[in-house]
């Protein structure tokens, strides 16, 4: 509720590929500015091959650091870290906007597990963001992890989380025009490789979800595999197919989709806190 659209908006609609990381060592907010300095001279000395940049000279990679309160959960969470590059044309004149070439953002939605107990020195933002190039992905990480001594992980999301996933949003409702309930499985031990697509009216699947749910607000392990099952059942009957012997590996509904190879694109701003939350849990939950 205390989210910002007009902040937020930059996160929707995008796909997002996701990393877990471990808590950074001496990251001080009051130097911002200081810190993009020194990522931009990092980033333009890694282009140029190992050729030294004098840090502060005219770039044409600028860099922008710039905190986010809106998304973050509980008063115990760091307000998220937002990191921007931006291409300087040289050919338009010194007026005109810079074009965003890569975005990526830490950030920590109720990780009050990661963050209690954490000594003073260490700022915990176990979720982390980006898109665009991997190249410069690789560099601002490189940079992070040398100066604040963190480590970054590709975050893949298992089956079992992705079932999770669409149980979860199958029973929210957004106001915007539906779209269906998608489930995409790869069939194992084949020449080439398959995928089998099953699409779900949002009402249907909302309506199963309301009849397996025994507590609102409230979800168990119990309840998604009952919901699951009666997926793979109907599919069953009408196909013939055993989906629960292929894998899951994304699914797609109004308020979001994720695909196992942990990439994300969050659909509606309503629900951008309760997606932000579980992919912070599964960020530490990697790192522990």
């Amino acid at each position: 509720e205390n989210v910002d659209p007009q902040k937020t908006a930059f996160v929707l609609r995008k796909a997002w590929t996701l990393y877990s990381v471990t808590p950074l060592y001496r990251f001080h907010r009051a130097r911002l500015r200081d810190y993009a300095r020194l990522l931009g001279a990092f980033i333009a000395a890694e282009k140029q091959k190992g050729l030294a940049v004098e840090v502060g000279v005219e770039l044409d990679i600028k860099v922008a650091l710039s905190s986010l309160a809106e998304l973050r959960g509980s008063e115990q969470d760091q307000a998220a870290l937002l990191v921007q590059l931006s291409m300087r044309s040289r050919a338009s004149s010194r007026n005109s906007e810079d074009k965003l070439v890569w975005s990526g953002w830490f950030c920590s939605v109720y990780g009050d597990d990661l963050s209690e107990n954490m000594p003073k020195d260490f700022t915990c933002l176990p979720l982390f963001l980006t898109h665009g190039a991997e190249s410069y992905t690789s560099m601002v990480g490189s940079w992070f992890q040398k100066t604040f001594d963190c480590c970054f992980c590709r975050l893949a999301i298992s089956p079992l989380n992705l079932s999770w996933m669409v149980a979860m949003w199958a029973g929210c409702k957004a106001d915007r025009a539906a779209s269906a309930v998608e489930l995409v499985f790869s069939v194992p031990r084949l020449p080439q490789p398959l995928n089998i697509s099953y699409a779900i009216h949002p009402e249907d699947a909302k309506a199963l979800w309301d009849t397996v749910q025994k507590t609102p607000g409230e979800i168990t392990q119990e309840e998604v595999d009952v919901f699951m099952d009666c997926l793979y059942a109907h599919f069953h009957r009408h196909f013939k197919i055993h989906l629960s012997a292929a894998k899951l590996v994304k699914v797609s509904t109004e308020v979001a989709s994720a695909h196992c190879d942990g990439i994300v694109k969050i659909l509606h701003s309503q629900y951008l806190p309760g997606v932000l939350m579980l992919l912070t849990e599964l960020a530490i939950s990697q790192i522990q």
